[in-house]
């Protein structure tokens, strides 16, 4: 069997660069807010492989599909459930074909997000339910030649294996990163070292794990700190949000510049990271920033707190040590990119 893309990029040894913001991009290119940007896959198809393709032309080695929303759960709220199959595998087609353009090896990631749901016995989710969600929003994502499920912004340990046993059903390999907002901890209470107890412990176990959006990119980097303390066997990815939000009118703006991006670049390297990317706000001269910096990146010692908040600033969400224990929770709040 052949070797997939993502894990034959890793054998390289170099770290990779994940892309930047889908939803925060395709608002600025006119997605107006309470529409689905799944949607977009069919009725601007070209301003979708339009982002990708900035994304690959930044430096991106891994660019996510326009999915994050794109399971028959978030897809009931506009009326759209019973198309979701579908319009993962158009996602999944246009940026394959971003991809195969691109004149070099580029990963199409099959994005995953939450269902929004909360699990028994908080909720009325199911495992069973929401495993069979997953399947029919991976296996659109297979159909249309995604490499990987990219399962990401999760906040509970159940959510995560639902999408993992998913993915494994389908017969595509995944990663997941969950995003640590509240005092170094997912909203459900799991923190980075548990996280890399979890990811050691799924049969099979993911390509690679870490942590996306989150409150910042200095909580990020301290999240990674917390999954790389001790090896584990399994790459690690960070991709943060590229600085903080802001209102400025009626806007949400992020406080990150290039050059603030290019420096978590750095330290998520030597944090331990294998896979940088960024999450909210990050739009192709963030990216292309952070390419420049895993071209030139030497590395340096390992960071510590002190490092982090010097060079990118306070933590937003400062809680107990991030490598403390903690059980996961179920549930979660809906977010995207």
């Amino acid at each position: 069997m052949a070797k997939n893309r993502l894990s034959v990029l890793l054998e390289s040894g170099k770290p990779l660069l994940a892309d930047g913001a889908t939803g925060t991009s395709l608002f600025a290119m006119g997605l107006t807010s309470g529409d689905a940007p799944e949607l977009w896959n069919l009725e601007h198809p070209e301003r979708v492989r339009e982002l990708h393709r900035g994304f690959v032309e930044a430096g991106a080695d891994i660019i996510l599909t326009n999915t994050f929303g794109g399971n028959a759960r978030r897809l009931m709220l506009h009326g759209m459930e019973r198309r979701a199959r579908e319009l993962n595998r158009i996602a999944a087609q246009l940026a394959r074909s971003v991809a195969d353009d691109a004149g070099r090896p580029v990963v199409v990631a099959g994005s995953v997000g939450p269902t929004g749901e909360l699990f028994e016995p908080l909720g009325m989710l199911t495992e069973a339910i929401a495993i069979e969600v997953f399947v029919e929003q991976i296996a659109g994502l297979q159909d249309g030649g995604a490499d990987v499920a990219w399962i990401e912004t999760m906040s509970s340990l159940e959510e995560i294996r639902a999408a993992a046993v998913a993915a494994a059903r389908v017969g595509l390999p995944f990663t997941f990163t969950a995003s640590f907002d509240t005092a170094g901890r997912t909203m459900m209470g799991v923190t980075p070292a548990a996280l890399v107890e979890f990811a050691q412990s799924l049969d099979p176990r993911p390509i690679a794990f870490g942590a996306n959006c989150g409150v910042g990119a200095s909580d990020l980097v301290m999240s990674v700190l917390g999954m790389t303390a001790r090896e584990a066997g399994i790459p690690v990815i960070a991709k943060a949000n590229a600085g903080i939000p802001r209102f400025v009118g009626a806007q949400i703006q992020y406080s990150g510049t290039p050059d603030l991006m290019s420096e978590y670049a750095h330290l998520a390297v030597d944090a331990g990271a294998r896979i940088i990317g960024g999450c909210c706000g990050t739009h192709f001269e963030h990216l292309a920033a952070m390419r420049a910096a895993l071209e030139t990146h030497r590395r340096g010692a390992r960071p510590d707190e002190a490092r982090v908040v010097e060079t990118l600033g306070p933590l937003q969400a400062p809680g107990a040590p991030r490598g403390h224990q903690a059980a996961g929770g179920a549930g979660r709040r809906s977010r995207r990119s």
